[in-house]
């Protein structure tokens, strides 16, 4: 049975900058991170401790940890950031992170492209920084990309993508965010996803969608994904995003257009619309360009109407 809630995991400040050409500074990304929590975000994915050459919008992370945590009123908030190997989770481990992220992928030639490994590597690099988690209780979140379709392989075989799911729950994942990286899934993909899930005993409680909109579809997937049993969703604010790595990937669905949709179906997200547009038009003077997001496009005349 459905639930009239949905729970949203806002990775702008992560996986939406990470492509993003204009460096935000860090002053800003505090600005954007209060600008959030005042809107409502619990779960807010802050930042990743990547190497900074090859993704620069992330090289002020521990900076930005450093303000949130001095922040007392962020103290209910649930924030994580993105861990590649073992030397992130020890710069992560000078802070008290609630949780952490961790990332491969459904096929090989991204997974090489994205974090220079193969799958099987992936998971090898994985154990010691569970090790790490586990000892320090730090809650472990996966991260599955190119699960619909891959920008070099093709079609991905959804066998394998349900394998890694559970791969990634036996290695104490408590939740596996499953990508469609380059925006290509049709809600049939999501069909064909949950009846493979189910088959396996995978609930889809510890399942999240993570929908790019490259092509129009992520909205509907989302539906499509709610209707059938799924209640958590990664969205982006505006809509930024992308994948460094994965050619023509346009950025993640939008925050704004996921709450619009959900609210206007009576199914509560805990996030303010309005304050949700506002930041949008802050962030793209900032940014100096218009974000994606349709919502955030349109304005908020429909908002207005109706309170």
């Amino acid at each position: 049975m459905k639930k009239n809630r949905v729970t949203l995991v806002e990775v702008g400040m992560r996986d939406g900058l990470q492509n993003e050409k204009s460096v935000v500074t860090l002053q800003n990304k505090i600005e954007l991170t209060k600008r959030l929590v005042e809107a409502g975000v619990i779960r807010l994915e802050l930042g990743a401790f990547v190497r900074p050459d090859r993704v620069p919008q992330m090289k002020d992370s521990a900076e930005l940890l450093r303000h949130f945590y001095g922040v007392k009123s962020y103290s209910g908030i649930h924030e994580s950031v993105l861990i590649p190997n073992e030397k992130g989770m020890e710069l992560a481990s000078e802070f008290p992170i609630k949780e952490i992220a961790l990332f491969t992928a459904a096929t090989e030639s991204f997974n090489q492209k994205n974090i220079n490994c193969s799958i099987e590597e992936s998971f090898k690099r994985f154990e010691a920084i569970v090790k790490i988690a586990k000892k320090k209780k730090i809650k472990i979140r996966g991260y599955l990309s190119t699960c619909f379709g891959c920008p070099y392989e093709g079609s991905v075989d959804m066998n394998k993508v349900v394998q890694l799911v559970g791969r990634l729950l036996k290695l104490g994942c408590y939740e596996v965010s499953v990508g469609d990286t380059i925006g290509v899934a049709v809600p049939t993909q999501i069909d064909s996803l949950v009846k493979k899930l189910k088959a396996k005993k995978i609930p889809l409680s510890k399942i999240a969608g993570h929908f790019h909109d490259t092509r129009g579809t992520a909205l509907i997937n989302i539906f499509h994904a709610y209707q059938l049993g799924v209640n958590t969703f990664d969205s982006s604010i505006g809509g930024l995003g992308g994948c460094p790595f994965a050619p023509g990937a346009a950025g993640n669905v939008s925050t704004e257009d996921v709450v619009y949709m959900f609210e206007k179906m009576g199914v509560k997200t805990g996030l303010n619309l309005n304050r949700l547009i506002e930041t949008n038009h802050w962030l793209s003077q900032v940014m100096q360009k218009k974000l994606p997001s349709k919502v955030g496009l349109a304005g908020d005349f429909l908002v207005k109407e109706e309170t």
